[in-house]
């Protein structure tokens, strides 16, 4: 619901979303195992010493960016195409990606043929709700988590792995708007015959359990925006009196990624136009959570071709949303763990 996220909420930095008192003082809560009731710019490079680039394999590159840089756009996809990369994209988006490649052979030869990986996380969780809405939302609207999917991409073999989707029934105004049935698709009897969105987290709790994320593999939530994390799972976990659930409270906000990446403004970073600077179509149902979340994931597979390291840049902590500095030390997420009522 991407139209409908711009519309609610504006500004996305810093912003108070929640006055209840700080999630992490509890740690010890008693786990919930019933249904509870309801309740109140541009990236830092990795870290090297100054050193480093003295070193004459950072003056090749430089050459080749030179050159690169005085490319015509005929003569970047000529190139791409006979190292046998894709040629889709504007003409900085395959600058960038000719770059990463030469810059890749430069300094990653040990890196085993197949392709350039993340390489901190082996997994990256893409999230992204659908929730209850007005076609003119009130300041106070109630915004209640109506789909939750999650698409697992595997950064070593950049593909998309496997996928989770589960509707979930609202708890304080059961019935939906025309105009959201309208743009999610989904329909009254869907999230009628749908559970309660703690329960529905619990499974996705064993989900990410049984692909062993946070203890065998590092990984993290990855969204388009701070909207879904920093609002719709933060309202929605008031709403079912559960406590937030410490995966979800660092995330990668892939739009500040894309922007920094690919040199482009925040107003050029929406869903439509990452996709279309990298010459790539919307493909699905718009404001299907699980599509979205696919072509999200097709944006974030993209990134990883073309050098981007993602890494977590936003998280939230007592109810305030906050950037993550890039000089601050890369974390996977913790281990997922059943939500836990509220006190």
């Amino acid at each position: 619901m991407e139209d409908q996220k711009e519309n609610i909420f504006d500004e996305d930095e810093n912003v108070k979303v929640s006055r209840g008192p700080e999630e992490d003082r509890n740690s010890h809560a008693k786990p919930c195992n019933k249904r509870c009731e309801q309740k109140e710019p541009v990236e830092a490079p990795t870290s090297s010493s100054k050193g480093e680039f003295s070193d004459p394999v950072y003056k090749e590159i430089a050459v080749a960016n030179g050159h690169i840089n005085r490319m015509n756009k005929d003569e970047l996809r000529a190139k791409l195409a006979e190292l046998k990369l894709d040629t889709r994209g504007v003409k900085d988006v395959l600058k960038k990606r000719l770059k990463s490649h030469y810059k890749k052979q430069k300094l990653m030869q040990a890196v085993v043929e197949g392709g350039p990986t993340d390489t901190y996380y082996d997994y990256i969780c893409v999230v992204d709700f659908e929730a209850t809405c007005e076609e003119n939302n009130p300041p106070d609207f109630l915004h209640e988590i109506i789909e939750f999917p999650i698409v697992l991409v595997n950064t070593h073999t950049l593909e998309i792995e496997d996928t989770f989707q589960e509707y979930v029934k609202p708890e304080t105004n059961s019935q939906l708007s025309d105009f959201c049935v309208q743009l999610t698709g989904i329909t009254q009897e869907t999230v009628d015959k749908a559970d309660i969105f703690s329960s529905v987290l619990q499974r996705v709790v064993v989900w990410l359990q049984e692909k062993e994320l946070g203890t065998k593999y590092k990984y993290a939530v990855l969204t388009d925006g701070s909207w879904d994390m920093s609002k719709f799972m933060n309202i929605q976990c008031r709403v079912s009196g559960i406590r937030y659930p410490q995966f979800a409270k660092k995330w990668i906000n892939i739009r500040k990624s894309y922007g920094n990446f690919y040199k482009v403004p925040r107003t050029k970073t929406k869903l439509s136009s990452m996709l279309e600077k990298l010459g790539l179509r919307y493909e699905g149902r718009p404001h299907c959570g699980l599509d979205d979340s696919r072509n999200i994931a097709r944006i974030t597979l993209r990134m990883l071709q073309d050098g981007c390291q993602l890494r977590v840049n936003e998280r939230i902590h007592a109810g305030q949303l906050l950037s993550v500095p890039s000089s601050a030390p890369v974390e996977g997420a913790p281990p997922p763990r059943n939500p836990r009522c509220r006190n």
